[in-house]
């Protein structure tokens, strides 16, 4: 088990981008956990203490440099959906209760799974589904984030729910917020197009901020964060005889899944992307930790976050000091700046989610994907709308099945060629790639190259039946690729 994987070796040079990251993070974690935990059935405050301990403790656990972790969208869709449906109202004591034990239970899932070395799963799914899998979660949290803009609540659900909820707000539309929120976005996307390394999230956050505090006038009508207690999360026990421990068993399942796959293969995408490994089941170790942390600070489910990720990228945070800083930061608010959070303009913040949210998409593969393979560019948009349509665990479940449809389709149309000889040369060359090829009199030479097993059998023998003429009089198989046979 390795601790303080990428801080081993520290290079000075990466404490600059570290420290901006860390900042920015901690500062955009505000907005977004407070709204997560709402949603999770829990009282605002409880977002930003899923923004201290499980964020630190995953840094010093985690393989992967960049991966932030934290209160995000599904996991507390999840549990807040099930609180409901117990008849739990969101915010009483039953769901201060209930919620952390699902969360205690969601670690030890997530343990298990790492004992179980599950996290060897995410090998079998393909760099076009991870792609169409992490620009559908993109998607989906920037549609979840659009009502802020205009002064309305984040939505929830799959894309049905979420055009539903754009469309019944929309009428209630707040012109001042939706202008500020637009201008916001505009600079961000420019700034970073035109000046990458210039931390714009922090200073228009902080424009923001210091507008609201010094001229309330100009904003007014316009959403700001709500004023939370001060101090760090007490400890607390997760037990409540409000639920079945059954029914915490098959949520807290569903739940560990979600967070399983969504982190694993994001992580693995931000990785591929940045040229490094990660060690699955180390990080099923680090989730499992991470949530335990969260489920005695009374917190709900935590899980990886592909926008604070995506803005963690964007500003050149390169270790898990990242994730540090951003958790030191947020107790330091705790602590001592709570009061500055009540004049954080909601729009201002979603622009900068949103804005992150657009650059961790991964639409730019799909003209590359055109090119190279066409059933892979159907691959990802079959897993970017499976993610959109039917939410994230059916939409890696569609994902993985794509994947494997594609492999044996591969399979059973492998790389194979008829050879002949050449002038000049003395080994044998395939048709299709050479010109001035000759074949061999009375003589069928075929090269098959891949094991041959019951879905592609029947290429193999079709294509030498059909080779065969009245005057061959012997057929020779390259063997040489064929490494197993059914």
């Amino acid at each position: 088990m390795k601790f303080a994987y990428t801080l081993k070796d520290y290079k000075k040079n990466n404490i600059v981008h570290d420290l901006i990251s860390g900042i920015i993070i901690a500062a955009v974690s505000i907005p977004i956990s407070m709204g997560y935990a709402q949603i999770a059935g829990l009282p605002v405050v409880y977002g930003l203490y899923g923004s201290v301990f499980p964020i630190i403790l995953f840094a010093l656990l985690s393989t992967s440099r960049q991966f932030i972790f934290g209160v995000d969208a599904a996991p507390a869709a999840m549990v807040g959906a099930s609180v409901m449906s117990l008849g739990i109202m969101p915010e009483s004591d039953a769901a201060l209760k209930v919620v952390p034990l699902i969360t205690l239970f969601t670690a030890l899932w997530l343990l298990l799974f790492g004992v179980l070395k599950a996290g060897r799963l995410v090998s079998y799914i393909s760099s076009p589904v991870m792609g169409g899998f992490i620009s559908g979660i993109c998607t989906t949290i920037i549609m979840m984030q659009v009502p802020k803009l205009y002064g309305g609540s984040a939505g929830t659900g799959e894309l049905h729910e979420l055009l539903n909820h754009i469309t019944t707000t929309i009428g209630d539309i707040n012109v001042l917020s939706l202008k500020i929120g637009i201008i916001t976005l505009m600079i961000l996307l420019i700034s970073k197009k035109l000046f990458s390394k210039l931390p714009m999230a922090v200073i228009v956050m902080f424009a923001g901020a210091f507008v609201s505090f010094l001229q309330p006038d100009l904003l007014k009508g316009v959403k700001m964060l709500p004023a939370v207690d001060r101090g760090l999360p007490s400890i607390v026990l997760p037990v409540s005889d409000h639920i079945s421990i059954e029914k915490v068993i098959m949520i807290s399942f569903s739940v560990a899944m979600v967070i399983m796959a969504e982190t694993l293969l994001a992580e693995n995408n931000f990785a591929r992307k940045n040229n490094y490994t990660i060690n699955a089941n180390q990080e099923l170790f680090a989730f499992g930790m991470a949530n335990m942390a969260a489920a005695f600070t009374g917190c709900c489910p935590v899980n990886g976050s592909v926008s604070r990720t995506a803005m963690n990228e964007q500003y050149g945070g390169r270790t898990q000091a990242t994730g540090l800083v951003a958790g030191v930061i947020m107790a330091g608010i705790l602590l001592l700046g709570t009061g500055f959070i009540q004049y954080l303009p909601v729009p201002v913040l979603t622009a900068i989610v949103i804005s992150a949210l657009i650059g961790a998409t991964e639409f730019e593969l799909l003209p590359r994907l055109w090119k190279a393979n066409k059933k892979e560019f159907f691959i990802f948009w079959g897993a970017f709308f499976g993610v959109l349509i039917f939410g994230t665990i059916n939409g890696v479940l569609i994902g993985v099945v794509l994947s494997f449809v594609e492999m044996i389709i591969r399979a059973s149309k492998p790389p194979r060629c008829f050879l002949g000889i050449q002038p000049g040369h003395t080994h044998f060359r395939s048709f299709d790639e050479f010109r001035n090829v000759y074949p061999i009199k009375n003589v069928v030479v075929y090269r098959f190259s891949s094991n041959l097993f019951f879905a592609n059998i029947e290429v193999f023998q079709n294509d030498i039946l059909d080779s065969i003429r009245d005057d061959t009089k012997a057929v020779i198989v390259d063997a040489s690729g064929i490494g197993d046979i059914d």
